[in-house]
């Protein structure tokens, strides 16, 4: 089908919860290919999902493979295939005694989180979780509530009760939000979709010893920063911070649905059977697919190639913001989850960029967040560059024509 066929027939059928504009059909490493066959070279990797790129022939392999020998059959009996995950999860977690829960998505993975943490201070009376403004965790009811952001949570009240409010990056903010309900804070390492706001160096440090002092949890939202994305196998561990326990999902399974949490030794033992459970969480067919994942990003060695690759790509998009001082604040993020920061809206430049056979993604209004697959190469950056180069540069004057008067537009020479 085309794309005109294919938007008809999910009008028709499809509740409208999304606005898509081209109909993608196939991937391979960091391209895809829409409807009608064009390719663009893809920086929004599912947001932050296909970590290893499109179709890795390994996660093929092993989910062909698993298909063929037992796709499900319920957590009321073993299954090899979780153990083996859990283990390489824990082992990279660097958490002492982490023992692993798996569920099928984020929203699930932070949902379970909350329900750790309520069921860990309950017997003290304790059920409030402070989160960030501008945080994101989810659309179920709790995980929308738990999202510092007032969009996601119109027209769904009454909201569930139990969450606090602080400022990110400000310890003085969520002291004060910390009372005698408290059990936990909830925290990002970096803000994904609100911004592309990484912590500074020492708050997550500072907020790991005010957890500490008041007897309560640091729990870390990783389901967009985690699995190499930032560089390292969790964004927390950029900042030397051990967690009480975290939640994954996006890049544990590189497309195919799969969420955990993980949980260091005051918590791995608090679910007890009956207390939390999955119909499809930490299938056979499931945990292949993220346990190769693990070993892709192992045997080809790509939290170096985040590193190096991220740090060219920041210097590129830099020399681009410098271009365009204008109207481009600057740049920020981790490893390859970077933000382009405008002092316009971002929504065009993502349109010009998708026009021109590249896909990013606008996010809290005035940024470009940028999601290139770990895989990607110096090449491919250099080709983002180019296309990012040459959208501004016709966005620029775009702008430009439409206030000729500088100090109306605000783009000047």
């Amino acid at each position: 089908m085309k794309t005109e066929e294919i938007a008809q027939l999910q009008k028709e059928h499809l509740m409208p919860t999304y606005a898509p504009g081209i109909a993608l059909v196939e991937g391979s490493g960091t391209s895809v290919w829409d409807a009608e066959g064009k390719e663009y070279l893809d920086f929004v990797s599912g947001i932050a999902v296909t970590n290893i790129g499109h179709c890795h022939p390994k996660m093929v392999h092993a989910v062909q493979d698993q298909v063929e020998t037992l796709v499900h059959v319920s957590n009321l009996y073993y299954n090899e295939k979780q153990p083996v995950l859990a283990k390489s999860l824990a082992e990279h977690s660097g958490l002492p005694g982490a023992k692993c829960f798996f569920c099928n998505s984020g929203a699930e993975a932070n949902e379970g989180l909350i329900k750790l943490a309520r069921l860990w201070g309950s017997k003290h009376g304790k059920y409030e979780i402070v989160t960030m403004r501008q945080s994101f965790h989810g659309r179920t009811l709790a995980t929308l509530t738990a999202t510092g952001q007032d969009k996601v949570q119109i027209g769904f009240g009454p909201l569930p009760e139990g969450f606090v409010y602080a400022n990110f990056n400000d310890i003085q903010s969520i002291e004060d939000a910390i009372g005698s309900k408290t059990a936990a804070v909830l925290v990002e390492a970096l803000q994904g979709e609100g911004g592309v706001i990484p912590s500074e160096p020492e708050f997550l440090p500072a907020l790991r010893k005010l957890c500490d002092e008041k007897g309560i949890l640091l729990l870390c939202d990783e389901v967009q920063c985690g699995m190499g994305r930032t560089g390292k196998w969790f964004g927390f561990q950029n900042y030397d911070v051990v967690p009480d326990a975290f939640s994954l999902a996006k890049g544990l399974g590189n497309g195919f649905p799969i969420g955990a949490i993980v949980a260091g030794e005051t918590l791995s033992d608090i679910f007890q059977p009956g207390h939390h459970a999955t119909t499809f969480g930490g299938t056979p067919l499931a945990c292949s697919a993220a346990q190769a994942v693990i070993d892709v990003i192992e045997e080809e060695e790509l939290l170096a190639n985040t590193m190096i690759m991220g740090a060219y790509f920041v210097e590129g998009l830099c020399e681009i913001a410098m271009k365009h001082k204008k109207w481009i604040a600057g740049v920020r993020g981790l490893g390859l989850l970077l933000g382009l920061v405008l002092d316009v809206p971002a929504a065009p430049l993502q349109k010009k960029l998708q026009e021109k056979g590249m896909l990013a993604l606008a996010t809290a209004g005035n940024v470009i967040r940028l999601l290139p697959p770990l895989t990607v190469s110096q090449e491919e950056i250099d080709k983002a560059l180019k296309l990012i180069g040459e959208a501004c540069v016709e966005l620029h004057d775009e702008m430009a024509a439409q206030s000729p008067n500088p100090c109306q537009c605000g783009m000047g020479e």
